[in-house]
């Protein structure tokens, strides 16, 4: 086995899952909170909500075909990289990413439509039901796909029939608790980086002082929505880890870097571990309370990596350094949730400067929390594909060469870089220019095999002045 090979494969498949993860996390929230706009804009009339409907609805569709264009190359790396993976595992995996295909893509391409270009041929009430259904494959989408990961994370329901894992009960695989405990983590994220994207963007427009009537709605709702969320997402982030603790004791250790077995455990809050000694350097620790954090008691036997096998072990430094960012980002959003949310409910909000900028600085922290969640549990994982049943190296395509791995990770990051930088650069340009009154209607030209052409569409005649749909 070419080791190299092997360490490329890794890298390749975790660039271009980080960047495509992107895109559902924000999608998947952006499209629920559309569904909130426009019942309130079917419920209320007012225009104002359609307005940034619209707004945002432009956004939506570039992230949207963003994501789907960098996720396509996920299933091909399967079979290029990683075809021992597919050939043991395929018979659960392929059912359950195809399932996705079933549920997700055809209601949201179906629905999608409707959304751009429908809207003057359908009633009100369908084109609300649309938008709905375009939030529900989003949430189907990330539903299969946490059904795919939660089973490669604690596999159950299957049997080994000839080398491959043959699904015996589906029950189990989709009601497995640890599903039902990371699903709703992952879709509070995608939930909260839409509503902080949402209303980052309208505290820039406040800072710059324009489109007010819009930028309002936009920081309100979206702060409102964050200081809901968060502290739910807090708690059901300790439910992960509690299923960490009891299914992937050793990740647990390695998240906390916990070398020893300890009773009572401490709890190291800041550190740099070192693995050549087993030790760590410059420790901050709180004596107990990782008996409390891991099993809710004071006296508790923690276990420690060295109670494993050094092949068996993940590496240390990147899960217990993400954890601490993913849980630092998740109180900084807390903290400017409530405080923005207190100070928006008293309107002094846009009086204070200081607010504005920091909710404005805040988008890129649901993202990093996100990111550095994924890096804990993947990285945790290691050095299994399947936890405790198929190992990384034993995953890999056994003739992929380390020339044919290296070109296509160069290939790879290449394109993922032009698109990234292409999509990103065209979500400002949406962004700099702001509602501004505009009413989206779809032009002569415009056809549905081409969702772009509605985005540089001509625009409805209406106001066109900061504030406009009041």
């Amino acid at each position: 086995m070419d080791l190299t090979a092997l360490l490329l494969s890794r890298l390749q498949f975790a660039f271009t899952i980080s960047f495509h993860i992107i895109f559902p996390s924000f999608t998947i929230g952006l499209a629920m909170w559309l569904t909130v706009l426009e019942a309130l804009h079917l419920a209320t009339g007012r225009p104002a909500y359609r307005v940034v409907f619209e707004f945002w609805l432009k956004i939506f569709g570039v992230a949207f075909g963003l994501g789907v264009v960098s996720g396509i190359v996920m299933a091909f790396q399967f079979g290029t990289n990683w075809s021992e993976m597919a050939r043991m595992s395929g018979p659960i995996q392929g059912v359950l990413l195809s399932y996705e295909t079933f549920t997700a893509f055809f209601l949201e391409a179906s629905f999608f439509g409707i959304l751009l270009f429908g809207r003057s041929r359908v009633a009100p009430w369908f084109y609300l039901f649309s938008t709905a259904m375009v939030a529900l494959g989003t949430t189907f989408s990330a539903f299969w796909i946490l059904a795919n990961n939660s089973w490669m994370q604690v596999p159950i329901g299957y049997v080994v029939e000839n080398g491959t894992f043959v699904p015996d009960d589906w029950f189990k695989i989709l009601f497995s608790p640890v599903l039902w405990v990371r699903f709703p983590h992952m879709l509070l994220a995608s939930y909260i980086t839409g509503a902080f994207c949402v209303a980052a963007t309208g505290a820039w427009y406040l800072l710059r002082g324009i489109f007010a009537t819009e930028a309002r709605i936009m920081l309100g709702m979206g702060l409102y929505l964050a200081a809901v969320l968060v502290p739910i997402q807090l708690f059901f982030g300790h439910l992960v880890g509690d299923y960490v603790h009891d299914y992937q004791p050793v990740k647990f250790a390695a998240i906390e870097a916990r070398w020893h077995a300890e009773q009572p455990a401490g709890e190291v809050l800041l550190a740099l571990p070192d693995p050549a000694t087993e030790t760590n350097h410059y420790e901050i620790k709180i004596p107990i309370l990782g008996s409390l954090i891991g099993s809710m008691s004071f006296d508790s036997k923690e276990v420690g990596l060295t109670d494993f096998p050094v092949q068996d072990r993940p590496p240390v430094t990147i899960p217990f350094f993400a954890f601490r960012i993913m849980v630092g980002c998740g109180l900084l959003m807390l903290l400017l949730a409530w405080a923005g949310s207190y100070l928006s409910a008293k309107n002094r909000i846009e009086r204070n400067r200081l607010v504005l900028w920091s909710i404005f600085l805040s988008f890129p922290l649901p993202f990093i929390a996100i990111l550095t969640g994924w890096f804990t549990a993947e990285v945790g994982r290691q050095p299994w594909t399947v936890y405790g049943v198929l190992r990384t190296a034993d995953a890999m395509t056994p003739f992929l060469t380390t020339r044919a791995a290296a070109i296509s990770l160069v290939v790879f990051c290449a394109v993922y870089s032009f698109i990234f930088a292409f999509g990103v650069f065209y979500i400002y340009r949406l962004l700099r220019g702001g509602p501004a009154g505009q009413l989206i209607t779809p032009s002569d030209t415009a056809i549905p095999n081409r969702p772009m052409s509605v985005v540089d569409g001509p625009v409805a005649s209406g106001p066109h002045h900061a504030g406009a749909g009041e």
